[in-house]
């Protein structure tokens, strides 16, 4: 069976629908990836998957430009050429699947499948309404392909993965064992203060820690000021590939709540997590990995979705110490010691 897997959002989304796309592969499907550019880099690298095709929607893009018929009319061709014998496509809860699937019916998808408390009217051939909103985002992708009548391999722990990935040639070796700190977030009322990543870095160094920052090119000035003086930059240097080699190296990885988050929890290292409460951790924190929740989940941003903090002196996250951060760290990564290499990134599927 042809089936395409939609996925609109961005990289932390695509992961944590990862455990979905590996139960269709299981059932037999030829799984093609519908995504979005956000989320492109990390496609190749899940389980399952054989095809991609890249589309931004201009209903689920965070940043969206207008809606323009000539390019929906190409993605609708494009399906059309696809010959699928159904859809499913992959949501949030605030998200509607009902834009995608009046595409997809214009395409000639027979049958589509998705979560959606709005009527569909005949958008739908597969309508599921009993999710509730608070599981974690994974749980709520598997919730829709068990709805369809599939379901993972017992012996898979469905928990976000990814395919292996080699150790990229760097400008300067890795060290023998490493704290990654990934200042970086989509946007800024997820971010932690750079002087707190700072202090986190010399504090972590003072302690006998190897530090690593990691970061896009876009970020290098960010990376720059939080490495200084104690790690190595690893700023702008890696693609999504890369940068999950260099996780999976590490004994704990600091981030916000993004993208990397979901990443280093898929290869399996510990993360401490810098938890902003404007979208619920229940829902979107990191899984599969040992994970220690930072940051006040009862601010009064809870929930907002804001993407610059509506409170002053960003208080859910400013509250956490360095001190806190470093004692998470050695919590659940330990003390320093020796490199865990790049071969224990984890293969399902």
């Amino acid at each position: 069976m042809k089936t395409l897997a939609v996925r609109l959002d961005s990289l932390g989304d695509l992961i944590v629908t990862g455990p979905a796309l590996r139960a269709l592969a299981h059932a037999g499907d030829e799984v093609t990836l519908l995504c979005g550019a956000r989320g492109r880099p990390v496609a190749d690298l899940l389980p399952g998957v054989s095809r991609v095709i890249e589309w931004t929607a201009p209903w689920i893009d965070p940043e969206p430009q207008p809606v323009d018929p000539t390019a929906i009319e190409q993605l609708r061709a494009v399906v059309a050429e696809g010959g699928f014998d159904r859809a499913l496509i992959f949501t949030s809860f605030h998200q509607s699947p009902l834009p995608t699937a009046l595409v997809l019916r214009l395409a000639g998808v027979p049958w589509t499948g998705a979560i959606s408390v709005d009527y569909p009217g005949s958008l739908l051939d597969l309508r599921v309404t009993d999710v509730p909103d608070d599981i974690p985002e994974t749980a709520r992708a598997l919730r829709l392909v068990a709805a369809a009548g599939v379901e993972l391999p017992a012996e898979d722990d469905g928990q976000p993965a990814i395919r292996p990935v080699p150790m990229p040639r760097l400008e300067q070796p890795l060290p023998g064992s490493y704290v990654v700190l990934h200042p970086g977030t989509s946007v800024p009322a997820r971010a932690w203060p750079v002087e707190h990543f700072r202090a986190t870095a010399a504090l972590l160094a003072r302690r006998g820690h190897h530090v690593v920052v990691t970061g896009a090119a876009a970020e290098r000035q960010l990376t720059a000021t939080v490495a200084e003086g104690a790690g190595l930059d690893l700023g702008g240097q890696l693609d999504v590939a890369g940068l999950a080699a260099v996780l999976a190296g590490a004994t704990c990885v600091v981030v916000g709540n993004t993208g990397p988050a979901h990443l280093a929890a898929a290869v399996r290292t510990p993360v401490v997590s810098l938890f902003a409460p404007t979208v619920p951790a229940i829902r979107w924190a990191p899984q599969g990995a040992p994970v220690a929740l930072l940051g006040d989940q009862e601010a009064p941003c809870s929930g907002s979705r804001a993407t610059s903090c509506p409170v002053p002196g960003h208080p859910c996250l400013t509250s956490v110490s360095p001190d806190q951060v470093v004692d998470a760290v050695e919590r659940i990564g330990g003390a320093p010691r020796e490199h865990r290499p790049a071969a224990s990134v984890k293969e399902v599927g």
